[in-house]
C-alpha cells in the first residue's frame, strides 16, 4: 500500500509518535553495536608525551593502519602506511594518492585534509586541495584502500618507509621489501584496474608510482607478509578474495563487535560509554598474532618457524602485567596462554625471556623481570596452556643471571653481583661519575625502582616455585621479595637511594631528586609513588611506615602534598609525571594500583572516592582525553577495570578488588559461557559510596572476590549510597590478601 495512503489514515497522536521515534537518537543500535561508541581520537593530542593514535586493524591482528601526522591537531597527513612496525615506533611501507597530472616534487609533502571519519575497522579523510577521498579497512594480514579522484586523474604513489624496493609485477601488480632493525617485511599488491607503472627519484629515494588514464575511483588490495612475497600473496588471497570493500568493511566491524561486544554497560553517560568502549578497544590492539599459514619468522630465532600455535610478538610488560594482561586473562584464557607461550619460545629461541618482545626481537626497554607477575598471574587464574616449567626456568634465569641494569639485557654484571649479595641497587651520589660500562649513559641506574621491581617479580617467581613443588627455589626467591626493605628508610618513611658503602645518599628530595625522571634512583616518577609500589607485601610495607595510622596519612599526603616547585620547573625534569593529584600520577603505569591501596588499609570508601575522581579528571571522551603515554593499552586497562567496579590490585593473586562502578549494569560474557554480572542500585554521580555487596545473593563484609567466583558465573549486587560506609571491609579479616596469607597450593582451579 502507497506510504502516503498509509500515512492520511494514520490518527494525529500516532503520526506525532512515529516523527518523534524517527527522529530519536539510535538508542538501541548503541546498545546492539558497541563498536559504534568507539572514538579513536580520543588521546589523540598528547599532554606532554605520545598521543594516541586513531589505529585501523581486527583485534590482536598483524596489519595495523593510521594516518601519519604529529598527533591530532597537525592538520597534515603524512602519508598512510601499509601497516606499523610496533605500537609507537615505526611503519612499513606506504602511499598517498594524488592526481596525475600533479608536481612530482610535491608528492613528498604533507597534505591538508578535512573530513575524517575513524572507526577500529574503518578510516576515510579527504585532502583539501584535491578533494581526493581515501578509504581503509582490514583483515588481519591484509589492507583495502579505495580512493575516489574527482578530477577522473587518478595516481597513487608508493614507497618504503625504512629502506628496500618496490617493483611492478604487471599492469595490475607489485610486489616489495622492507628492511628494518636486521629484519624484512614483504608485501604483494593488487589495483582493480590496469595502472601504468614508473619509478620516481625524489632525494634519492625511489617511488613506485601507479596511474590510470581515467577513471573516478581506484582500489588497491595488498597482503603483508614478514616470510617472503610468495606468503603475502597467499595472505591476501586468501583474506580478500574479492574487489568487496564494503564486505570487508563490514566483515572487520562485526570482529569489533563481537570482541568489544563482550561487556555490556548500561547506563552512566553517553561520554562515559564512548570513554569506556574507546578505553576497550585499546587493550585490544596488542599483543599482534603474527603466524601465517603454521609459521611464522621468528625475530628471536632469525628464522622462519614451522608451528600451528598462534605466535604474538609486541607487548612491552613494564606496562601491560598490571591491568591489560589481567583484563586479557579474564576475557579471553586461550589467548592469553598462546601469548605467554610465545615468550616461552622466545626463551627457548634466544636463551632471554623477553622484556619487551617486538616483531625483530627483545628489544630492551625499562625495568624488571616483570614476565613473571604476568605468568604468576595468569596460573593463579587457571591459565594453563602454556608450558610452565619451561617458563619458570626463563623466569629464574632471568633474576639469577641477566643483568637488571635498565634498558640492558644479557648477562649480570658487576652490580647484579652487588645485588645478589646485599638485596639492593646501589646508587651513586649526585657528585659521582658513572664507573659501570655496563650502565646506560641516559636512563642511569634507577637503583631504587630496580630494587622494588626485582622484589615484586622475585615473589612472584617464588609463588610458580612453590606451585611447581621446587621448595629449595620458593625459599631462595621469598627471601628475595623482601629485598624492599633494604632501600626503605623508615626514619624518613619513604623509600630511599643507598650507596655501596651501606650509607644512605644525602640529600636527597622524595618529590625531585635523581635528575631527567629522576633516573639516577627511579623511573620516570619521584620516590612520592615510588613509595607504594611494593604491591606483593602492602602490610610489611605499611609496619615500615609506622603502622596503619601512618600508612593512612601518608597515601592521604600523596594526593595533597604540593609539588614544591613550579609545574614549569617540575615538568621539565619529570615530563612523563601527567595527570597530576599532588604528587600521585595518573598518567604513569606505576601509579594504578595505588587509589585502590585504600582498601587494604580498611578505609575503602577512600579507594570508591578516589577512582571515580580520577576518571572524572582525567578520563573524558576528547582528543586531550588520555593523560599520559597510553602505550597500547597500559592507562586504557585501568579505565575498563576501574569504570565497571573492580580492579587485579596485585597481579599474582587470584582476587579483584572492588572500587566504585560508573554504570547501572555490567554484563561479562565469558568464554565458558559463563557470564559475570554487576548490578549497582541507586548509582549516580553522587552514590559514588557502597552502602552494601552480596555475592550470589549473600551479604558480604568484606569488598574483594576470588577470579575463580567470577569465572564460575556470578552476580555481584551493590548498593550505592552518597555516604561512606565507614564500616563495609575496615575488619582485619575483611581486608584483601596479602603474602601474608596466599596460598597458591589452596587456589581454586577454574
Amino acid at each position: 500500500m502507497h506510504r502516503r495512503f498509509i500515512s492520511r489514515q494514520l490518527p494525529l497522536c500516532l503520526k506525532l509518535a512515529l516523527f518523534l521515534a524517527a527522529a530519536a537518537p539510535p538508542l538501541l543500535r548503541a546498545a546492539e553495536d558497541p563498536v559504534d561508541e568507539v572514538d579513536p581520537t580520543i588521546g589523540n593530542i598528547g599532554h606532554l608525551l605520545e598521543p594516541t593514535r586513531p589505529t585501523v586493524s581486527l583485534p590482536n591482528s598483524m596489519v595495523r593502519f593510521y594516518p601519519v601526522r604529529k598527533d591530532g591537531l597537525d592538520d597534515q597527513i603524512h602519508s598512510f602506511p601499509l601497516t606499523i612496525i610496533s605500537h609507537r615506533i615505526g611503519e612499513l611501507f606506504w602511499l598517498m594518492p594524488a592526481d596525475a597530472d600533479t608536481d612530482p616534487a610535491a608528492w613528498q609533502q604533507p597534505r591538508a585534509y578535512d573530513q575524517e571519519k575513524s572507526t577500529p575497522y574503518y578510516y576515510s579523510a579527504r585532502f583539501d586541495d584535491s578533494l581526493i577521498v581515501t578509504e581503509f579497512t582490514p583483515t588481519a594480514r591484509c589492507g583495502f584502500f579505495r580512493f575516489s579522484f574527482p578530477s577522473g586523474k587518478p595516481l597513487v604513489w608508493l614507497a618504503n618507509r625504512q629502506g628496500g624496493e618496490l617493483t611492478a609485477e604487471n599492469d595490475h601488480a607489485f610486489h616489495g621489501l622492507e628492511q628494518f632493525n636486521n629484519m624484512k617485511a614483504f608485501v604483494y599488491g593488487e589495483f582493480e584496474q590496469a595502472m601504468s607503472f614508473s619509478r620516481i627519484a625524489i632525494n634519492q629515494r625511489a617511488r613506485l608510482c601507479a596511474a590510470a588514464s581515467s577513471g573516478g575511483t581506484i582500489q588497491l588490495r595488498y597482503g603483508i607478509s614478514f616470510i617472503s612475497v610468495e606468503q603475502a600473496k597467499r595472505n591476501l588471497q586468501q583474506e580478500i578474495p574479492q574487489w568487496d570493500f564494503d564486505k570487508i568493511k563490514a566483515q572487520a566491524r562485526q570482529a569489533w563487535n563481537d570482541r568489544l561486544g563482550q561487556i555490556r554497560v548500561e547506563g552512566g553517560s553517553p561520554e562515559q560509554r564512548r570513554v569506556f568502549y574507546t578505553a576497550l578497544y585499546r587493550c585490544s590492539e596488542r599483543m599482534v598474532n603474527i603466524s601465517e599459514d603454521g609459521q611464522y619468522y621468528s625475530g628471536f630465532a632469525h628464522r622462519v618457524v614451522q608451528d600451528r600455535r598462534p605466535f604474538y610478538v609486541d607487548n612491552w610488560i613494564w606496562d601491560m602485567y598490571r591491568a591489560l594482561e589481567p583484563l586479557q586473562t579474564l576475557l579471553n584464557p586461550q589467548m592469553e596462554g598462546d601469548k605467554i607461550q610465545s615468550y616461552v619460545r622466545m626463551f627457548a629461541q634466544s636463551g632471554w625471556m623477553p622484556s619487551f618482545a617486538v616483531l625483530w626481537g627483545n628489544m630492551p626497554c625499562m625495568t624488571g623481570n616483570h614476565a613473571a607477575a604476568w605468568f604468576a598471574d595468569a596460573w593463579f587464574k587457571g591459565v594453563r596452556n602454556f608450558d610452565v616449567h619451561l617458563a619458570y626456568a626463563g623466569l629464574r634465569k632471568n633474576s639469577l643471571e641477566r643483568t637488571f641494569l635498565p634498558w640492558r639485557v644479557g648477562p649480570k654484571c658487576s652490580l647484579d653481583d652487588f645485588y645478589n649479595e646485599r638485596g639492593y641497587m646501589p646508587a651513586l651520589r649526585p657528585d659521582e661519575k658513572e664507573t659501570v660500562a655496563q650502565v646506560h649513559p641516559f636512563e642511569r641506574r634507577q637503583a631504587v625502582a630496580v630494587t622494588l621491581g626485582h622484589s615484586y617479580d622475585d615473589w612472584c617467581t617464588a609463588q610458580l616455585a612453590r606451585a611447581l613443588g621446587s621448595n629449595d627455589d620458593y625459599r631462595l626467591f621469598l627471601r628475595r621479595a623482601d629485598d624492599y626493605t633494604n632501600v626503605f628508610r623508615r626514619d624518613k618513611g619513604f623509600v630511599w637511594p643507598k650507596d655501596a658503602s651501606g650509607q644512605w645518599i644525602e640529600p636527597f628530595d622524595p618529590k625531585f631528586s635523581g635528575g631527567q625522571g629522576g633516573r639516577a634512583y627511579t623511573t620516570e616518577n619521584s620516590a612520592y609513588l615510588y613509595n607504594w609500589d611494593v604491591p606483593h607485601d602492602l602490610r610489611g610495607l605499611f609496619k615500615l611506615m609506622g603502622g596503619h595510622d601512618s600508612a593512612v596519612l601518608k597515601l592521604d599526603d600523596l594526593f595533597r602534598v604540593d609539588l614544591g616547585r613550579s609545574k614549569y620547573e617540575y615538568f621539565a625534569t619529570f615530563p612523563d609525571s601527567t595527570g597530576l593529584v599532588g604528587q600521585f600520577v595518573m598518567g604513569n603505569e606505576p601509579s594504578l594500583s595505588i587509589p585502590y591501596i585504600y582498601n587494604h588499609l580498611g578505609e575503602p570508601w577512600k579507594t570508591q572516592k578516589r577512582v571515580r575522581q580520577l576518571l572524572n579528571a582525567w578520563f573524558s571522551d576528547t582528543e586531550l582525553g588520555i593523560p599520559g603515554d597510553e602505550d597500547g593499552g597500559g592507562l586504557s586497562a585501568f579505565v575498563v577495570f576501574s569504570m565497571i567496579g573492580f580492579y587485579p590490585v596485585v597481579p599474582g593473586i587470584p582476587v579483584y578488588e572492588l572500587g566504585s562502578p560508573v554504570f547501572d549494569r555490567i554484563t561479562m560474557r565469558l568464554p565458558n559461557e559463563k557470564t559475570l554480572r554487576i548490578v549497582c542500585k541507586d548509582n549516580s554521580v553522587d552514590n559514588k559510596y557502597i552502602k552494601s555487596f552480596r555475592l550470589n545473593g549473600e551479604q558480604q563484609d568484606r569488598l574483594w572476590f576470588k577470579h575463580a567466583a567470577a569465572v564460575q558465573g556470578a552476580t555481584i549486587d551493590l548498593v550505592m549510597s552518597d555516604t561512606p560506609n565507614t564500616s563495609l571491609g575496615s575488619s582485619p579479616e575483611s581486608l584483601p590478601p596479602s603474602q601474608i596469607d596466599f596460598d597458591p597450593a589452596s587456589v581454586e582451579n577454574p
